[in-house]
């Protein structure tokens, strides 16, 4: 039995007049999955990699996190949503990658290094995420902004929603203010490059 809404259609009924109109409508939850047609400019293919870089290092980060026995229930709780969120995010772009027909980057393919201390008490894991997750943020405002194919976009900015919900919840265990500036940072490839370069080993 389909969703009844208030104009009395199902959402079934929504799903195909929206197929029929040439509108994407993406379930809650979701990444936009839709074909990507022709070959992405090398431009678009360049940032998928970078992100898919920035998403096997929030991995890696949260998985050494949650592993230090240091966080508390609450933050545990935290990271662990996160890194389930990181994982459908990184798989989601490997799977645009991969329809391009290109390869993704996996953990196996990069080594990371934390400074000293990262995974020493709560406070500087919290504090290291927060950093990190400026990166990511940063990261996919400013590939949203060159990157040409729709589909491409649609998944970017769907992930930039999740990622802004992540650095609200850091914010909240640091004891500060959730909301940031009304206006969030964007960086460009050059910048998220040297900032992931900083945690290779």
């Amino acid at each position: 039995m389909g969703i009844s809404t208030a104009s009395g259609l199902t959402r079934g009924m929504l799903l195909r007049r929206g197929a029929a109109g040439g509108v994407a409508l993406v379930a809650a939850g979701s990444l936009a999955s839709a074909a990507l047609g022709a070959a992405p400019p090398d431009g678009d293919l360049a940032a998928l990699r970078l992100l898919i870089g920035a998403e096997l290092l929030a991995l890696d980060f949260q998985a050494q996190a949650l592993a230090s026995g240091k966080l508390g229930t609450r933050a545990t709780a935290t990271f662990k949503r996160m890194r389930a969120d990181e994982q459908a995010h990184c798989n989601g772009l490997a799977t645009l990658l991969s329809e391009a027909d290109q390869t993704p980057a996996t953990a196996d393919d990069i080594d990371f290094a934390y400074p000293r201390g990262t995974f020493t008490k709560e406070a500087a894991i919290i504090k290291a995420a927060t950093e990190l997750e400026a990166l990511q943020l940063g990261a996919y405002v400013g590939a949203n902004a060159g990157v040409q194919t729709p589909a491409l976009r649609l998944a970017i900015a769907q992930i930039s929603a999740n990622e802004a919900q992540h650095a609200a919840a850091l914010a909240a265990l640091a004891g500060k203010p959730v909301i940031g500036k009304p206006f969030g940072p964007a960086l460009d490839a050059a910048a998220v490059t040297t900032m992931l370069n900083a945690y290779e080993s």
